[in-house]
């Protein structure tokens, strides 16, 4: 069982480690609204992620019903991240200072988390890639009935190891930026975030 957890984390630190959307996402929040709506971020594409692995681990088919509607999902999963870009642009011309997020304001984290697990939900081509990494698990997930969620508690925890990685980095690199700096990573996240929304539409529509 050892082994089955650790390559959950293996799987997990995989899925969440490239720079994406979710990632820029996670600093953004981390630098505007402080370590705690941050990692929030970060739990929810974590949570997302192990609901992916649970269903391919459980051996559930549903790879083909996810590709089947992958086109409506991804769109308005573009859509989503298009909207969050054009906060991140609206915070810019606001120009007002960064705000840390008190540790009672649940309203916020719950946000930070649900964006971001609906976000991770909108890719279906996620699930593809727990499809592709979980396949060379086989032989470990059929050694006892509670492996699969045994790989899922740990493809929560390498997902999650992650976010608190990218958090604290995020909070280490914002203790060297003036607030003039924070204000044009506003404006550069927010750009990115929109030309990824627009180009994932985009996909959607014509391809």
């Amino acid at each position: 069982m050892i082994e089955v957890l650790a390559k959950g984390m293996a799987v997990g630190l995989a899925v969440a480690a490239p720079v994406g959307p979710i990632g820029l996402l996670c600093m953004r929040r981390t630098w505007s609204d402080g370590r705690i709506a941050g990692f929030a971020t970060g739990l929810g594409a974590a949570a997302a992620d192990a609901g992916y692995g649970l269903l391919v681990a459980a051996g559930f088919a549903v790879t083909g019903l996810l590709v089947e509607h992958a086109r409506a999902i991804s769109f308005f999963g573009g859509l989503l991240i298009v909207w969050l870009g054009v906060q991140s642009i609206r915070a810019f011309r606001a120009g007002g200072a960064p705000r840390a997020a008190e540790a009672g304001d649940f309203r916020g984290v719950l946000s930070a988390f649900g964006t971001t697990f609906l976000l991770t939900l909108s890719n279906p081509m996620t699930i593809l890639s727990f499809v592709a990494l979980v396949a060379g698990l086989g032989p470990s997930l059929t050694e006892s009935a509670k492996a699969p969620y045994v790989l899922v508690v740990g493809v929560f925890a390498g997902s999650a190891l992650w976010w608190l990685i990218l958090v604290h980095l995020a909070t280490f690199a914002q203790a060297r930026m003036t607030p003039a700096t924070m204000r044009w990573v506003d404006l550069a996240s927010g750009g990115l975030l929109l030309a990824w929304g627009v180009s994932i539409v985009g996909a959607a529509i014509f391809v």
